[in-house]
């Protein structure tokens, strides 16, 4: 009986140790895929917004502009630009992540390849419709990649690290740098209209209900989404 009992201790032991590794591989993958399913569908969706000539959201008035003015395409822009917002995590103390650095990429990248498959859209009934779609997909893009937890994308980073070192709302800081990238961008060439202000008002509620959606059941990966500066930031527009 003794030597069952520790054979039976061993092998519980043989077994139940391996298991977290077992469980934490097909979890990473989970995360993996949602991080990046999420930064390409946040490209598409604003190519979407671009496409429809109704106005961008915020910070791709400002690439827009900046594409106009260097002849480069808007991905490419946004590469640019988010590498830039990246160094200026440097003096704020953030610390990028995969999701950081993957956000300035892919997000880029996905963009210039979805306008370069969409056809023109001339007719408002086709527009508006884009549009739509744009607005409501970058929402499930923002839930997916955020709950993926690996790290804020550049201008959320920014966003937070201001908030932390100024003291200042995250309503005000983001309120104020929107602004900022949208007058810039307009008076550079980009186009401010009714798309930019579906945006501003929409996002927030959208964010709210598909970061909800996605979020980890587990409770290590809810106090992410819980305390994590880029759904705050987001969710306070």
């Amino acid at each position: 009986m003794r030597q069952a009992t520790g054979t039976t201790g061993e092998r519980s032991l043989s077994v139940t140790e391996p298991q977290p590794q077992r469980r934490l591989r097909p979890h990473l993958t989970r995360r993996l895929v949602r991080l990046y399913a999420g930064l390409a569908l946040y490209g598409a969706s604003s190519a979407l917004m671009v496409e429809a000539g109704l106005g961008p959201e915020p910070w791709n008035v400002l690439n827009q502009g900046l594409a106009e003015l260097t002849g480069l395409s808007i991905g490419s822009v946004s590469i640019v630009v988010g590498a830039a917002v990246l160094l200026l995590w440097i003096p704020l103390r953030q610390r990028p992540g995969l999701g950081t650095v993957s956000n300035v990429v892919v997000c880029g990248v996905a963009m210039d390849a979805t306008l370069a498959l969409l056809p023109d859209a001339h007719a408002l009934a086709v527009r508006v419709p884009l549009l739509v779609a744009g607005v409501l997909l970058n929402g499930v893009a923002t839930g997916l990649y955020i709950t993926a937890a690996f790290g804020p994308g550049p201008r959320d980073g920014l966003m937070t690290g201001l908030h932390r070192r100024t003291g200042r709302s995250i309503r005000l800081i983001r309120t104020s740098i929107e602004a900022t990238v949208v007058v810039t961008g307009f008076a550079l060439g980009g186009t401010v209209g009714a798309g930019t202000l579906l945006y501003a008002l929409s996002i927030g509620p959208l964010a709210q209900f598909f970061l909800r959606r996605f979020a980890p059941p587990a409770p290590g990966a809810g106090n992410v989404i819980a305390s994590g500066g880029p759904s705050e930031a987001i969710l306070q527009r």
